[in-house]
């Protein structure tokens, strides 16, 4: 390792080290931002850091030259395409936070467009294979809770992450409803459907046995903890094996699904960015490409003019 590789922060002159702290120290207390997302903006901005430590004087000296040769490099490296839009637009929220306390900063980053890229649909299951996938008779503890895991994912769009911090506290199985924590610690209520409440009422019954260190945690591991990320991911994965599904499951496909079947039944957009919990509707605007090529195949099977003549 060289000793361009071997710096860290903690060794860099102030320029370089005092505005990263203050942009974490932002991100952290008026963004928000987990301790994941941190860790992340760090790591992309010691590597920038790393990059132009020898020829430059700290981040106010970078021009959009300088930015322009590091997204070469990045290319160079054999990084695709979304990779290295990534680092480009981590650079450019960072310069525009930097500008705010130095207003005749230009944003070096700005104007650097990164490679293009086509932005794949996101993946899902289609209603059959939800119903061959949630169709469990097994009454062992962990496939009922399996279960319940899944059925509320599916019917509430939710993340990983919020199923995972869920707490009894936060379900009302009267009302069908539940209170969910999302990204930037925004709370917002999502309706639960009949056949989720079904599986929770299952749930709920054995999960005393399960009761250890975490009482509140809505799910809970054979462990008598809160049940992992991780842990989650590998029992959706043995699910889907098991259920004879030929597509791999994970969590956020069963929120793709759950978001493209809403919209296709529904065509109401600004309903699925409230129950997804997004910020922005263009993040939500994706699942329109996937609700077009659902009409698009009806249209080809239905129109006569679009039927192929023999």
């Amino acid at each position: 390792m060289s000793e361009s590789q071997a710096l860290t922060f903690a060794v860099m002159t102030d320029a370089w080290r005092s505005p990263v702290s203050d942009y974490q120290h932002y991100l952290r207390y008026e963004k928000q931002y987990s301790t994941h997302t941190l860790d992340q903006y760090q790591r992309q901005l010691l590597e920038v850091a790393r990059f132009f430590y020898d020829d430059r004087d700290g981040w106010l000296a970078i021009n959009g030259d300088d930015i322009r040769r590091y997204a070469m490099s990045l290319r160079a490296k054999g990084l695709g395409a979304r990779t290295v839009n990534l680092k480009l637009s981590c650079l450019r929220a960072f310069f525009r936070f930097l500008r705010a306390y130095n207003p005749h900063l230009d944003n070096p980053a700005q104007f650097v467009k990164g490679p293009k890229f086509d932005k794949p649909l996101p993946r899902n299951l289609d209603v059959e294979q939800m119903h061959q996938l949630l169709e469990i008779d097994d009454d062992d503890p962990l496939a009922i809770r399996d279960k319940a895991m899944m059925e509320l994912m599916y019917s509430c769009g939710l993340r990983i992450s919020e199923l995972v911090n869920s707490n009894c506290k936060d379900i009302d199985l009267r009302n069908g409803e539940i209170r969910v924590l999302g990204k930037g610690n925004k709370e917002r209520l999502v309706p639960v459907g009949s056949k989720a409440i079904a599986a929770l009422n299952a749930w709920l019954k054995v999960r005393g046995a399960f009761i250890g260190a975490d009482p509140d945690a809505l799910f809970l591991s054979k462990r008598k903890t809160r049940i992992s990320v991780r842990h989650v991911r590998e029992r959706m994965r043995e699910w889907g094996v098991k259920q004879g599904l030929s597509a791999q499951v994970h969590p956020h496909k069963l929120r793709h699904s759950f978001a493209s079947h809403v919209l296709q039944s529904s065509g109401d957009l600004r309903a699925v960015q409230e129950l997804l919990g997004h910020s922005s509707l263009s993040a939500t605007q994706v699942y329109t490409h996937l609700d077009f090529q659902h009409l698009a195949k009806v249209y080809d099977n239905t129109h006569p003019r679009a039927k192929k003549q023999n």
